[in-house]
């Protein structure tokens, strides 16, 4: 299969988790024993940013205290493990997702990760029109008369960078639109898919509806249009097992700091023939082969997108982020995960007056719901909650076009982790259930 295994399959072949196992793994993250408001403190906004277990927190912190040093640079003991411990946090993320070591590129986030794949589209036509690079460039090259793909559901990190290579190059950009449930329009999709796209790109799971999307699908309609394929992966990378080779995808993007790691690191997945083609985004130091006054030559992939010093400790983070979801099972995580999410979703969806977005209950999704709670604003809804020590997010959760296509400028979004038990989430519905009576509506 396409995915590694469909989650009903992963269902019946792993282990369940439960609240004991959870409490546990609890120990392993200090600011969960935080009391917020006089409460204790009910974390539901992983699908923002996720918390820190100690292995992640204590790996950072080793790396300044024993080994801090350019990478790459270095010939003196302290830059070699540097060196070693960066390059090895690489392969780690690389067997995390399935991937080559050379074809995982650092970056700050996500949201450069897709920046990164735009832009070099766009300097793919420059090169190309000049006669410079490789002469498959003009196969990648984006220009007059070209389609861009995205969906009606994309948070704005995966819309407006394709926007605006639309607008440098002359392309057109299309959307597959959702019906009034959220799930997309693939028999409109077939329709918009033709010899004139360049790119489809599309989340593999929405930050807002929960919806994991059929990647097998889209990824046979891009292969049939003769696409180059992006994926992004931020809200499934860190909650079920993720294999981008058996995706048969060109390009996906995740975030570290949503899947238990810091801010200011992110990943880049890239198919090797692609990216030693691809001109770089940015440039200058530690990305060169040969520099004159007048031109340079750049290194293959990785290096060929990392230019100047990296973000080293992030990214010794992040390896030990994989390690800790990987030792603890990721098919199990995301097991545990989609019960919570049934639970708040069943438990939302019985409270008069609540707009549960997305698949209602029974129906697959991550562990997340986003919500409208009629008469009452999501600012204000979350407010309340916050009194009560309960973390989730509110706003249009970088996804304006998807709320206005469901008639909504903003919505309440709780999401679930591997360190929530369903004691958060039933403390979590019955404050629900008295926002409306405290707003007196």
């Amino acid at each position: 299969m396409a995915l590694v295994s469909t989650p009903a399959t992963l269902e019946r072949a792993v282990p369940a988790m439960d609240n004991a196992e959870v409490l546990r793994i609890r120990n392993d993250f200090p600011v969960l024993g935080r009391l917020v408001n006089g409460q204790r403190l009910v974390y539901l906004d992983s699908g923002a940013t996720s918390q820190n277990p100690l292995s992640v927190i204590e790996a950072e912190q080793e790396f300044y205290e024993q080994r801090n040093a350019a990478v790459h640079r270095g010939a003196h003991y302290l830059a070699v493990e540097a060196t070693e411990v960066f390059e090895d946090a690489r392969q780690t993320i690389a067997d995390f997702i399935g991937a080559d070591y050379t074809e995982t590129v650092w970056t700050s986030n996500a949201t450069e990760g897709l920046n990164l794949v735009s832009y070099a589209l766009s300097n793919a036509a420059l090169w190309a029109a000049q006669g410079r690079g490789d002469a498959r460039l003009k196969d990648l090259a984006v220009g007059p008369g070209d389609q861009i793909v995205v969906t009606e559901m994309e948070h704005h990190a995966n819309l407006i960078p394709w926007q605006e290579l639309a607008f440098r190059t002359g392309a057109t950009l299309r959307y597959i639109p959702i019906d009034d449930a959220g799930a997309l329009r693939l028999d409109i999709a077939a329709e918009i898919l033709g010899s004139k796209t360049k790119v489809l790109a599309f989340t593999h799971a929405s930050n807002v509806l929960g919806t994991i999307n059929p990647v097998q699908e889209l990824v046979a309609l891009g292969r049939q249009a003769g696409a180059l394929v992006v994926l992004d992966a931020c809200q499934s990378a860190p909650h079920l097992p993720l294999n981008v080779k058996a995706l048969d995808v060109d390009f996906a993007v995740f975030s570290g700091h949503k899947m238990l790691a810091p801010t200011g690191i992110g990943v880049l997945y890239g198919r090797q023939d692609i990216l030693d083609v691809l001109p770089p985004f940015l440039t200058g130091g530690s990305m060169i082969t040969t520099v004159t006054m007048d031109r340079a030559e750049y290194l293959p992939a990785p290096q060929r997108f990392e230019a100047g010093t990296q973000r080293i400790s992030q990214a010794v983070a992040l390896a030990a982020a994989a390690n800790y979801l990987t030792e603890t099972g990721l098919a199990r995580v995301h097991r545990w995960e989609s019960e919570l999410g049934q639970r708040m979703v069943a438990g939302l969806e019985s409270i008069p007056g609540i707009r549960v977005l997305g698949p209602a209950a029974g129906r697959e999704r991550i562990g997340l719901a986003a919500f409208d709670v009629d008469g009452v604003h999501a600012h204000d809804v979350g407010q309340f909650l916050d009194s009560r020590g309960i973390a989730v997010r509110v706003g249009h959760h970088c996804a304006q076009p998807l709320h206005r296509r469901l008639g909504l400028t903003a919505t309440t979004r709780a999401s679930a982790y591997l360190y929530n038990t369903t004691d958060d989430v039933d403390a979590f519905l019955e404050a629900v259930a008295g926002v409306r009576s405290y707003f007196r509506v």
